[in-house]
């Protein structure tokens, strides 16, 4: 008799990873990585490459694709004294003041000044509950165009490589600066690519959700039911909730390209369906187990063990399912993580 597995025990979500499959560095063509399809209905799996999905879509389906572009929004700056200061921005409150993390914190008291350069500098105007600070960026110029020049991008605590070409964290069809960590399951598509799948007739539509760091964030809730989920900004337009209005009504699939992308459909679909135009925050928290309203298939990368990406994609694929077709990309030495690869799970 097979044991009862429960969903809300933070353990359930844990697997086996040896550390050599935490990918560092991206493949040199985005599409080339490496695509372990899952087909729900008859539960077979294919061993592809990227730039094979064309096999799997078909016309009328409608790929939804989060535009965010990420912001090189690690800095490094000085006290008066010289300590150094780490900021890593997080979310923006209004033209001159941000969100920050701040490393070290303690030592920086409300009034300080801290210099990033001659172009820029900030000041501390409030510690807020969770840890997290408000600062006051002061600037003569254009604070993106600085901001460009000087910072860096905030790559996850498990990459240690340094990256060679900034555009590699980013998705090929970014547009709208906001995030902090990139919509990975982006990363594998080429112009070139996505130009063929519109040859096929898949629709491809836009939408936006600024990713905050806290899709880093483990869970150390043993009952994740406890889990205080980060809350993230996003916004999808009339037409976009329009269009995918029209493919639920027709019966054609609403592929999600990301865990990023899945979030935002389902957030709207709580206000009800058809979807309406939205901008506005969430935190909605996906795990098994979970009924969706709008994504039929999902396009993701390989999760971090306990987090709650990978209860997402229990919920979506089924924890059985899910945890197989993991065991089955460490058998088959997929990359993992960020620049790792790819599932399609439909």
């Amino acid at each position: 008799m097979s044991k009862t597995i429960n969903y809300n025990q933070l353990d359930t979500y844990d697997y086996y990873l040896p550390q050599e499959l935490i990918a560092q560095t991206p493949i040199e063509k985005r599409d080339e990585s490496r695509l372990l399809v899952f087909d729900r209905k008859t539960k077979e799996t294919y061993h592809r490459h990227f730039k094979d999905i064309t096999e799997f879509l078909k016309a009328g389906d409608v790929l939804v694709v989060n535009n965010t572009r990420v912001l090189p929004a690690r800095l490094t700056a000085h006290k008066d004294t010289g300590a150094v200061v780490e900021i890593l921005l997080l979310k923006r409150k209004n033209m001159t003041d941000w969100e920050v993390l701040l490393k070290p914190a303690k030592r920086v008291k409300i009034g300080t000044i801290l210099t990033i350069n001659e172009e820029l500098k900030c000041e501390l105007l409030e510690i807020l509950p969770d840890g997290n600070r408000i600062v006051r960026f002061i600037f003569d110029g254009v604070f993106e165009d600085i901001l460009n020049r000087v910072g860096t991008m905030p790559l996850p605590h498990y990459i240690h490589e340094k990256l060679k070409d900034k555009e590699r964290y980013q998705t090929v069809y970014n547009k709208v600066e906001g995030s902090a960590a990139a919509p990975t399951a982006g990363l594998h598509f080429t112009q070139e690519l996505l130009q063929k799948i519109r040859n096929m007739g898949v629709e491809i539509v836009e939408l936006t959700l600024d990713v905050g760091l806290g899709t880093f964030r483990p869970c150390k809730e043993k009952d994740i039911r406890n889990h205080d989920m980060h809350t993230e900004h996003f916004s999808i337009s009339q037409e976009v909730a329009d269009r995918i209005n029209l493919a639920k009504r027709e019966n054609r699939r609403v592929i999600a390209v990301g865990t990023t992308s899945v979030r935002t459909l389902e957030s709207v679909a709580q206000e009800g369906m058809p979807l309406k135009a939205m901008d506005a925050d969430t935190n909605i928290f996906i795990y098994p187990p979970y009924k969706f309203k709008v994504v039929d298939a999902l396009i993701t990368n390989f999760h971090l063990p306990k987090s709650t990406l990978i209860m997402l994609v229990c919920a979506f694929a089924g924890y059985d399912n899910t945890m197989q077709l993991y065991e089955t990309a460490v058998e088959n030495q997929y990359r993992f993580f960020s620049f790792g690869d790819s599932m399609f799970i439909m």
